[in-house]
């Protein structure tokens, strides 16, 4: 038989953890490498044998599984090839997975915890550790354990720490769905004694959350739960959590809160060798427990300081050379003599004086006024011996920086700077011959690896929280640089279910205030924002146009539909005070002007002098915008799911409040009112002004960019609209104009001041606070992918099945190369200017077809394979 190439990258759901997989019915993936007509499956499961089965289909992306619901515990080995005409390909290579325990009555463990309900205060609490001893008489063939807590946990078997997950089980929903994690221990499990240690520490459970450090938030108290099965001639055994476990909180981890910091004694033993106390079941009921669809945290790499500086006898000043998430790995051969004592005091900045600054980062209690301080403090006391590495995995940092106290001369050989984040696959790439530029561009890349450590979050120091406004705006940066799609996919779970009782969506997901904060005064003024609430709508049909995940907007749709109901009852329910004091009597347009309740707005705009926090500003241009703009999505998000009633429904409310906007801020002539950037960016981005308008209010933006000296004037939620709209309304020479500009507030100026991430204030820490590594910002990015290089996706066109390439040269750029590689492959645009020709080189992958526009105008249809197109350049 005539055979061709083979599929290739077989992988199950978004690339889940193969062990553990969360569904009886997981969907499945391939590439290919020419096109087909049908494709055929074969299966082996542990439970059903052997499958086969044939389907006439071009399909290759979330293939649903085709057979009966697979069981917990069920083992498959899989492949795949495909058909044209009468050729059959090679088979792809074989992908194993795991299911994961789908039912409840799958888990006989119970979760357990100290006896003791004491609890020291924040940032003094140590680890607790459990234990499980039991005798095997055979090795096991086949052992699994699955673990997870009320806290952070790590695991050791007979002393070998089992896996390489970091702040296991993750933050996740608490109230509602806990995680855990499967492990094959079977290696581990031989004939004769062992022992099972479990170490637990406050994490997100119980530890510092967030700027004003709530604590307790999900409990006080620590718990741990395992199930521990192994098979041998004899069937299957069972070690679970129960009270026949020994628990002791004597611990060389004497105090470990993500944002304040870990202490270690050295001197003390483990595992814990006295102390040891029967285990009592914990008085809080355990959430749903569920396999995350996202791939685990770990370390992903270690840097080598670039410098060390001595300030005095006691203190160095380690300079790691880029600002990272993690922590540092120190030699226990220069901790000095025993009981010395360590202390690593992490920062982004130095001060005048070569210290580090830590003052940015402070943060205080919003309802005492209590300063807070800025975290961030490990400390390790020596136990006088060398020939190992101490490192602080039951805490992270943000930092660049390290000031280390107590410890001997320090050299580059002696410590390492170690990065931690959810392990995402790379799947996109830009350089460009400005060197200025690709700096820009790894600095916002390296941003996003700094704040993906389990959630997607704002920084990695101060707060560490998942802000909705943040990952709406960067998502689709994100979805071009990793595969983000499990890792979305679990965060929007956790959006629907921490969503407020009345629809509003919460600022931070998961939701560390949760259903305490809807009566709170505080928490239900700053909650319900537009632009961060809209993450409700904007991500998930975001998720779906770039992986082509139907299956997350059907979920999905409830929660979206929620949130714009709120939004339409806020702006249905009363007016802004000012629109009351120009005239008593509302106006029939104004119940579809979101003019109520508190929204952040366009946060840290360069100049805002305004207080946002006071509640009296009118920010309706703002979120009647973003209103529009998620009811547009829902509409189209009833139609792809078939609801024709739905999507007409949501289109004529649009209508309603799109009309609504232009009678409240477009003037006849077309003028937008606030006259400012980010409005008339909002209203080009969102299609609010007539198209007969729309040259005149890109003309009117030029005129503000020119009139504040080629500088930008928006903040979050316009920013990463900003240069697009520039280039697609004709003018790219302005929008290169802000790209290259090199004076505050700018990109560039970041890059030229030495920044390796994306700072949250234009200025940095010049005004006095600020993170230096915030992603939102960075969303410019997808300028450089999608209009210098020129990889664009086509709206209503999921996962780039048809995709468009259309470069725009210009600032002096002569080369410039764009790699994705998209749910259907790698796509490739590269283009160069020589010698008065503008040669483009474009990789389109099968299953997908790319509409190319040069820059003379010529458009060409391509199909699957490489091209290359030239034509003069003047």
């Amino acid at each position: 038989m005539i055979r061709s190439g083979r599929p290739f990258a077989p992988r199950v759901e978004h690339g889940a953890d193969p062990l553990g997989v969360g569904t009886g019915s997981p969907r499945l993936s391939w590439c290919v490498p020419e096109a087909h007509d049908a494709y055929e499956i074969d299966a082996t499961t542990s439970g059903s044998g052997p499958q086969r089965l044939i389907i006439t289909s071009t399909d290759s992306i979330l293939v649903p599984w085709p057979w009966a619901a697979l069981a917990s515990r069920e083992r498959v080995s899989w492949r795949v090839r495909t058909r044209s005409g009468d050729r059959w390909s090679d088979w792809s290579d074989d992908c194993h997975f795991e299911v994961g325990l789908l039912q409840p009555s799958d888990w006989q463990a119970a979760m357990i915890t100290h006896p003791s309900s004491d609890r020291p205060a924040r940032g003094e609490r140590g680890a607790v550790h459990f234990r499980r001893r039991f005798t095997l008489d055979r090795p096991a063939a086949l052992a699994r354990l699955r673990a997870t807590a009320f806290g952070i946990y790590e695991l050791h078997l007979d002393g070998h720490r089992v896996g390489d997950r970091e702040l296991a089980p993750g933050w996740t929903a608490y109230r509602h769905v806990l995680e855990y994690q499967s492990y094959d221990v079977t290696s581990l499990l031989t004939a004769g004694d062992h022992e099972l240690v479990a170490t637990v520490t406050d994490g997100w459970y119980r530890g510092s959350i967030g700027f004003t450090r709530e604590e307790c938030v999900y409990g006080d108290r620590l718990g741990f739960l395992a199930q521990l099965e192994f098979t041998t001639d004899r069937g299957v055994e069972l070690v679970a959590t129960d009270p026949a476990w020994e628990v002791t909180d004597s611990s060389p981890i004497t105090a470990a809160d993500l944002i304040e910091g870990q202490r270690i004694d050295l001197r003390m033993t483990f595992p814990p060798v006295t102390s040891w106390t029967p285990a009592v079941k914990h008085p809080s009921s355990v959430p749903t427990l569920g396999s995350s669809p996202m791939p685990p945290t770990r370390r992903i790499e270690t840097f080598a300081p670039r410098s060390i500086a001595r300030l005095d006898t006691e203190t160095q000043v380690i300079d790691f050379g880029l600002n990272l998430n993690g922590w540092i790995e120190i030699d226990t051969g220069v901790l000095g003599p025993s009981g010395n004592i360590v202390t690593l005091t992490h920062a982004e900045v130095l001060d005048e004086a070569g210290d580090v600054m830590t003052s940015t980062l402070d943060a205080f209690d919003f309802v005492t006024g209590t300063p807070l301080g800025a975290g961030q403090v490990d400390q390790v006391t020596s136990a006088g011996t060398a020939g190992t590495a101490v490192e602080f995995r039951h805490t992270s940092h943000g930092f660049r920086y390290a000031r280390i106290t107590g410890a001997d001369d320090l050299t580059e050989d002696d410590l390492r700077a170690v990065m931690v984040h959810t392990d995402l696959i790379r799947t996109g790439w830009f350089q460009c011959s400005d060197d200025r530029i690709n700096a820009l561009h790894d600095a916002a890349v390296l941003s996003l690896r700094g704040n993906v450590c389990d959630i997607p979050t704002d920084c990695p120091h101060r707060e560490r929280t998942g802000w909705t406004g943040d990952w709406q705006v960067f998502f689709p940066t994100a979805a071009f640089l990793y595969d983000v799609a499990g890792f979305t996919d679990r965060w929007l779970r956790d959006l629907a279910l921490d969503q407020w009782g009345d629809g509003r969506v919460p600022n931070h997901v998961p939701d560390p205030i949760g259903p305490a904060g809807w009566d709170h005064p505080m928490a239900a003024f700053v909650t319900g924002s537009a632009g961060w609430g809209d993450a409700a709508t904007i991500v998930p049909f975001d998720m779906a146009q770039a992986y082509g995940d139907v299956e997350a907007l059907r979920r999905q749709y409830r929660s979206m539909q929620r949130w714009v109901e709120f939004a339409l009852r806020s702006a249905a329910s009363g007016r802004h005070p000012s629109r009351i004091e120009a005239d008593p009597v509302e106006a029939p347009h104004e119940r579809y002007l979101w003019d109520t309740g508190f929204h952040w707005g366009e946060w840290a705009m360069p100049g805002e002098t305004e207080d946002v926090f006071s509640g009296s500003l009118d920010q309706s241009h703002v979120a009647s915008a973003f209103l529009y703009r998620s009811l547009m999505i829902l509409a189209e998000t009833a139609r792809i799911l078939g609801d024709d009633a739905d999507a007409h429904r949501f289109a004529d409310l649009a209508d309603a409040v799109r009309s609504a906007w232009r009678t409240e801020f477009v003037d006849a002539d077309g003028t937008v009112r606030p006259h400012t950037q980010p409005t008339l960016v909002r209203a080009l981005a969102f299609g609010l002004v007539a198209d007969e308008h729309r040259a005149k209010v890109a003309a009117d933006l030029v005129s503000l960019v020119e009139a504040n000296g080629d500088h930008l004037a928006t903040g979050f939620l316009a920013t990463p609209f900003l240069l697009p709209v520039l280039a697609e309304t004709g003018h790219a020479d302005v929008a290169y104009r802000l790209l290259f500009q090199g004076t505050q507030p700018s990109w560039l100026a970041m890059i030229d001041a030495g920044a390796t991430t994306i700072w949250e204030n234009w200025d940095g820490v010049a005004s006095g606070g600020g993170s230096l590594n915030h992603y939102s910002k960075g969303a410019v990015v997808s300028f450089l992918h999608r209009h210098v290089a020129g990889i664009r996706p086509i709206n209503g066109e999921p996962a780039y099945r048809r995709f468009s390439i259309e470069p725009i040269p210009g600032a002096g750029i002569t080369s410039a190369e764009a790699i994705l590689d998209s749910p259907y492959g790698r796509i490739r645009s590269g283009w160069e200017l020589r010698d008065g020709v503008f040669r483009l080189e474009v990789e389109v992958p099968v299953g997908t077809t790319a509409h190319v526009g040069m820059p003379s105008g010529i458009t060409h249809e391509l199909s699957p394979g490489s091209h290359e197109l030239d034509e003069a350049w003047s």
